[in-house]
C-alpha cells in the first residue's frame, strides 16, 4: 500500500487552504477598486444608476470580506502547529512583516469598513467616498505586506544566521527583495481582472435573461474595458516577472518548460505541450517550436536557458505539476485578452449588448481570472519545492509532522478538514450567484 507521511498530509491541506482563501481577497481588492469608481462617478454625475450599482456590489464585497478574514485565520493556526519549525526559524522577519500588515492595512479596513457599508444616509457623501477610499486602499496595502512576505521567500535577503535562527539585517532589502515589484504587480493586476470577469460575468448573465437595464450595459462595459486594457498588461508584466525568475530561480523556469536538456550549439525551444516524466527524465510526446523558448525567456535566439539536468535530482521543483498550472494560467489569460478585443469589435459595431454569443462567452469567462489566479500560485509554489525558503531552507526539514500514516487515513483526516470548507464556500459563492441573479 502506498506510504503517505504526515509531511504530504500537511502540504496538501496547507495548500487546499491558501487555494481555498486566495479566492476571496482576490475579489475584494477588485471590488474595492470598483466601488471607489462607482461612488465617484455618482458623485460626479449624481445619477443613481452608479449608486445602484454601488449597493449591489457592497453587499458582494462585504461577504467576500468576511470570507477573506476568517479563511485566513485558519493559514495561521497551520503556521504554529504544522509548520511550527518554519515560524522558529524565520519568524524574526515573516512575523514582523504580517505584524505590519495587521497594524497598516487591517485597522485601516477595520476603521473604515463599518462607516461603508452601514454609513451612506449618516455621513455626508464626500466622507463616505473618503471611507470606500480607504478601505480599497487597506486591500492595495494589505496586497504589499503579504507579497512582501511571499516574495522574500522566493528571493530571501537582507538577513544573517545566528544560532539556527535568522536575524533580520536590512528592512529595506528584505520587503523590496529582487522578484518583490514583480510579484506585487502581477498579483494585483490578477485580483483587478478576476473581479472583472466576475462584474461581466453577471452582466452577461442579466444581459442574456433579457435584463437590458442601463446599470446591466454599464457593468459589462467597464469589465469589458478592464479586461481590453489590463489583460495585455498583464501578459507584460508576466513577462518582466518570467525573466527576473530565470535569473534568480531557473530551476523553476526549467520546471515550468519541461526542458531537461540543452543540445550543444542549439538555441532552446519553447515546449507547447507534454508530459514531464521526473523518473525518465525527459519530457514526453513534446510538441515544441525550435528556439521560441531562448527568444522569450533571454530575447535572444541563440543564448540557452539552463535546464533541469543542469540541477542536482534534490534541487528539481516537480516539473508536472508546474508544467500544466502554468499552461493553464497563461491559457485563461489568452482568453481574457480575447474576451477583450472581441468586446472592442463588438462595440466598435454597436453590438456589445447584443450579441449573444459574445455574452455566452463572457458568462462562461466568470471564473477564468480565479482560475488564472490559482493556478499562477501552484506554479509559484510548487516551482519553488523543494525549498520553503529558495536556496536556504528546505520544506521538510521544518515541518513538525513527521508520525507516519498511510493513504486512507491521509484521505480520511484530509477530507474532514476540507468538506466543511467546501461547503462553506460553495454556500457562499452559490448565495452570491443568486445574489447576482436577482437584481
Amino acid at each position: 500500500m502506498f506510504e503517505f507521511d504526515a509531511f504530504h498530509l500537511a502540504r496538501l491541506q496547507f495548500a487546499f487552504t491558501v487555494s481555498f482563501h486566495i479566492l476571496f481577497p482576490a475579489i475584494t481588492i477588485g471590488l474595492a477598486s470598483y466601488l471607489v469608481v462607482l461612488e465617484g462617478m455618482w458623485l460626479r454625475t449624481r445619477d443613481n444608476v452608479w449608486r445602484s450599482l454601488y449597493n449591489f456590489w457592497l453587499k458582494i464585497f462585504a461577504v467576500n470580506f468576511g470570507m477573506g478574514v476568517v479563511s485566513g485565520l485558519v493559514m495561521s493556526y497551520q503556521f504554529g502547529t504544522n509548520w511550527s519549525g518554519f515560524s522558529q526559524f524565520a519568524g524574526s522577519i515573516t512575523g514582523p512583516l504580517l505584524l505590519y500588515e495587521v497594524l497598516t492595512a487591517f485597522f485601516l479596513e477595520a476603521g473604515f469598513l463599518g462607516v461603508m457599508l452601514f454609513g451612506w444616509n449618516k455621513v455626508p457623501p464626500a466622507l463616505h467616498f473618503f471611507t470606500t477610499c480607504m478601505v480599497a486602499l487597506g486591500t492595495l496595502v494589505s496586497t504589499f505586506w503579504i507579497l512582501a512576505s511571499n516574495s522574500w521567500m522566493q528571493t530571501p535577503q537582507g538577513f544573517i544566521i545566528e544560532n539556527g535562527h535568522l536575524i533580520p539585517q536590512d528592512w529595506l532589502a528584505i520587503i523590496f527583495n529582487p522578484s518583490f515589484p514583480y510579484r506585487l504587480f502581477h498579483m494585483a493586476i490578477a485580483a483587478f481582472l478576476s473581479s472583472a470577469m466576475f462584474v461581466g460575468a453577471s452582466a452577461a448573465w442579466h444581459l442574456l435573461r433579457g435584463n437590458d437595464s442601463p446599470a446591466i450595459r454599464k457593468m459589462l462595459s467597464m469589465a469589458m474595458w478592464m479586461a481590453l486594457l489590463v489583460a495585455p498588461i498583464q501578459a507584460v508584466v508576466g513577462d518582466m516577472h518570467g525573466l527576473n525568475t530565470l535569473e534568480h530561480q531557473p530551476a523553476k523556469i526549467a520546471a515550468i518548460e519541461g526542458h531537461w536538456e540543452n543540445r550543444p550549439g542549439e538555441a532552446t525551444p519553447l515546449l507547447l505541450f507534454g508530459l514531464p516524466d521526473m523518473e525518465q527524465e525527459r519530457t514526453r510526446y513534446g510538441l515544441e517550436i525550435p528556439a521560441l523558448g531562448s527568444l522569450i525567456l533571454t530575447h535572444s535566439l541563440h543564448k540557452q536557458v539552463p535546464a533541469l539536468k543542469d540541477f542536482p535530482k534534490e534541487d528539481r521543483p516537480y516539473s508536472p505539476a508546474v508544467f500544466w498550472s502554468f499552461r493553464i494560467m497563461v491559457g485563461m489569460g489568452v482568453l481574457m485578452i480575447a474576451l477583450g478585443i472581441c468586446s472592442a469589435w463588438l462595440r466598435y459595431r454597436r453590438r456589445l449588448y447584443h450579441s449573444r454569443p459574445f455574452q455566452w462567452f463572457a458568462l462562461c469567462m466568470g471564473p477564468a481570472g480565479l482560475i488564472a489566479l490559482v493556478a499562477g500560485w501552484v506554479t509559484t509554489e510548487m516551482g519553488r519545492q523543494p525549498w520553503v525558503i529558495y536556496g536556504l531552507l528546505r520544506t521538510r526539514m521544518r515541518c513538525r509532522c513527521t508520525a507516519p500514516c498511510r493513504w486512507p487515513s491521509a484521505c480520511w483526516y484530509l477530507s474532514w478538514f476540507t468538506a466543511p470548507c467546501l461547503a462553506w464556500g460553495i454556500t457562499t459563492f452559490s448565495g452570491l450567484s443568486k445574489k447576482g441573479r436577482s437584481r
